[in-house]
């Protein structure tokens, strides 16, 4: 998976939670709660959500790296590549 389809992961999971939010203008290296009105049960919606659909778990300590679409995607990336390839 490549880093901007991982951006396009975070952003369809956020429609799904918030869908009165405009994420068409969404700055990838801004902090998301900064552009877009979640609060932090929306940010936990977030991480609930990757381990639900794509078994994916971000440890509490690491939700920092979901700040921002471009460190989601840093974070993210390597995750759903080592799932892919089955060593998640």
């Amino acid at each position: 998976m490549t880093k901007d389809e991982c951006k396009q992961v975070v952003l369809d999971i956020i429609a799904d939670i918030a869908p009165d939010e405009d994420l068409s203008n969404v700055k990838p290296d801004v902090r998301l709660r900064d552009q877009l009105q979640l609060d932090s049960m929306d940010f936990l919606d977030i991480v609930m959500e990757l381990r639900k659909r794509y078994n994916i778990e971000v440890p509490e300590a690491e939700y920092i790296q979901l700040a921002s679409l471009d460190s989601s995607a840093e974070y993210l990336t390597p995750k759903f590549n080592a799932l892919a390839a089955g060593k998640g």
